[in-house]
């Protein structure tokens, strides 16, 4: 069973590590504008702050620390899903890749709500 999680958090992991890179270069798609300029630096940050976290979160120093690391994901994650919605509105970028990322995030943010809830279980 623990190689099983262990397997699970290292795809998971991996996962997340792909998703900033996803932000990454459709944030480098966004047009050379004051608009497009500012909403690539949010979506950098907070895409990639979300893998960052949940990393850190590996090395948490109680169950407690573990469970604020991953909040702090599922807030950037949240961050980063209001960002791609506001260029999926002004049409900074459309087409299929903008729709891939976002499902992406809703699914990252299900799976963080989900590991929270049960590490706020445990602990009762």
């Amino acid at each position: 069973m623990k190689d099983q999680n262990k397997e699970w958090k290292k795809n998971f992991l991996d996962r997340l590590l792909k998703f900033s890179v996803r932000v990454v270069l459709l944030s480098n798609e966004l047009p050379k504008t004051p608009a497009g300029f500012a909403i690539a630096s949010q979506l950098i940050r907070s895409g990639t702050s979300i893998g960052a976290n949940v990393e850190e979160a590996q090395d948490a120093s109680s169950p407690k620390d573990f469970i604020q690391k991953l909040s702090i994901s599922l807030r950037e994650a949240k961050e980063t899903r209001y960002w791609l919605k506001i260029v999926i509105e002004t049409k900074l970028i459309i087409g299929k890749k903008i729709q891939d990322v976002i499902l992406e995030c809703g699914e990252i943010i299900a799976i963080l709500i989900s590991s929270i809830k049960s590490s706020k279980a445990k602990l009762i």
